[in-house]
This record gives structure tokens, C-alpha cells and sequence, in this order.
């Protein structure tokens, strides 16, 4: 398989105490971490300026250092050394230098193929990130549609607290890539989110489209999580200040 774009949608459905729900067109692409310096082309590149781009500083280590390499020790270090295969990067690019990924995913996978561990890097707009690593207790490859619960361990957004936990869902068939994220607390279930497209080849045409049919996305991104939050302060949602004390980088 080669480096893929996905053209699709995000989706965001708050459940309590007021409903609000949001869905926008987006596209990320999924690259091969092995092969991550041949994925370039004439708009897209690694380490370098380009109206598409991916810095190695964006994920994983944060030091510029290659993202497969952080990843090889994690899984190592997590007693995951049958994900010894291809590593599949699926993330949003910087758009002329900018970026910002609320959630990136690695699909890591053993030398047959089979998806052995996702880590799912979460950011949020304080700066701060935590990786929950998923992957079945005996090891097991993980098939579509699988489920992973992970406690909360990051203040994501204002209008939650640090309480409760997520589940996640994958789905990569066909030409199909979909994550989805539910979470809840002990009332029951608070937010559904996903992110779905159809992925083909990553080519520099189909990179051009992107940028015209999703002027400015990642610049949206930020706009976009700042409006969702205006909209619940003016419903009246209650407000959780950030805590003094920074999550751990990583549980699993």
C-alpha cells in the first residue's frame, strides 16, 4: 500500500447538558513511516517548506528526531515488539506551516500486515498532549470494528472535566478509513465523535483539490474548536479550568 489522502468528514455530537452537534469536510492523509521520505512530491514534503508539509517535531518525541524511531522504543518498551512491521501515520499536514492535530492515529502493524496496537495521540489547545496506547491484552491482532476503553487522562476542552473514559472504534476496509470516539462519565454517555473517508493514492493533483475544495483547513481547525466553544458558553454549559497538575504522556 502506498501513502494515502482521505477526503471526509469529522463529526462531533455533545449529548449533555444541552445537545450540540457539528460535522465538517476535512482531509487527512495515512503515511507509511517506513517509506515516510518517498511520500513526497511536488506539493507535499517532509522536513522542508511546501503548501503541504510534516515535521518530524509534530509527533512523537517533539525533537525533531524520526517519528518511527519513538515509536519503535514505546512499543518495545509496552512489551509490543510483535508491531514490528509497517507503522501507518494517519494525521492532518501543515498547510502552509500550520497544523494543529486534536487527535493523530498510528496504526502499528506486525510484518503480515495485521494491525498489532493503535496509539492515539491526543493534543490539546493548553499545549499539552497524551498518547493512549490500545492494543488487546494477549496480543492478539485487532480486527474492524474491535473496542478499546481508555480512562480520561487529558483536559481536552473547557466545557469537561478530567473524568470518565473514552471508547474507540476502527474501521479500515475497502477504501474506508473511520475512528470514532465515544465518551462518558458515570451519567452515561457525554460526546460521540468521529473522523471518515474515502482514501486514494496520495498524489500531488489530488493534494492541489485539497487545498482548493478545503481552503486554509488546519487554520480552520483552530477557528472552528474556538466557535464550538463560544456556542456552548453562550447555552450556559459549565466550565472546568484547566488543572494545576499536567497528565502523564502516556497510559494505555
Amino acid at each position: 500500500m502506498s501513502a494515502e489522502i482521505v477526503f471526509g468528514q469529522v463529526m462531533h455530537r455533545r449529548l449533555r447538558p444541552v445537545e450540540n452537534r457539528f460535522a465538517y469536510r476535512v482531509f487527512f492523509l495515512r503515511l507509511p513511516l517506513t517509506r515516510l521520505e518517498g511520500c513526497a512530491n511536488a506539493l507535499f514534503s517532509i522536513e522542508r517548506p511546501n503548501l503541504f508539509s510534516l515535521r518530524y517535531r509534530d509527533h512523537g518525541a517533539r525533537d525533531g528526531s524520526h517519528p518511527l524511531r519513538w515509536i519503535r522504543a514505546l512499543l518495545a518498551d509496552q512489551g509490543l515488539g510483535c508491531a514490528d512491521g509497517e507503522v501507518w501515520l494517519q494525521t492532518f499536514p501543515r498547510v502552509l506551516g500550520y497544523v494543529f492535530n486534536p487527535v493523530s492515529f498510528w496504526f502499528c502493524e506486525d510484518r503480515a500486515g495485521r494491525t498489532r496496537a493503535v496509539l492515539a495521540e491526543v493534543n490539546s489547545t493548553f499545549g499539552e498532549r497524551h498518547c493512549y496506547l490500545l492494543s488487546h491484552p494477549d496480543r492478539r491482532p485487532i480486527a474492524d470494528g474491535d473496542e478499546f476503553a481508555a480512562r480520561k487522562a487529558l483536559h481536552v476542552s473547557p466545557f469537561f472535566s478530567v473524568a470518565g473514559g473514552y471508547r474507540f472504534r476502527f474501521r479500515n476496509a475497502g477504501r474506508l478509513r473511520m475512528a470514532r470516539i465515544d465518551y462518558a462519565d458515570e451519567g452515561g454517555k457525554l460526546l460521540l465523535s468521529s473522523i471518515a473517508g474515502t482514501a486514494s493514492e496520495l498524489r500531488a493533483a489530488r493534494l492541489a483539490r485539497a487545498f482548493f475544495t478545503h481552503p486554509l483547513m488546519t487554520f480552520g481547525v483552530m477557528a472552528r474548536i474556538h466557535w464550538q466553544a463560544a456556542r456552548l458558553w453562550a447555552k450556559r454549559v459549565p466550565y472546568f479550568p484547566k488543572p494545576t497538575a499536567p497528565a502523564k504522556e502516556l497510559s494505555r
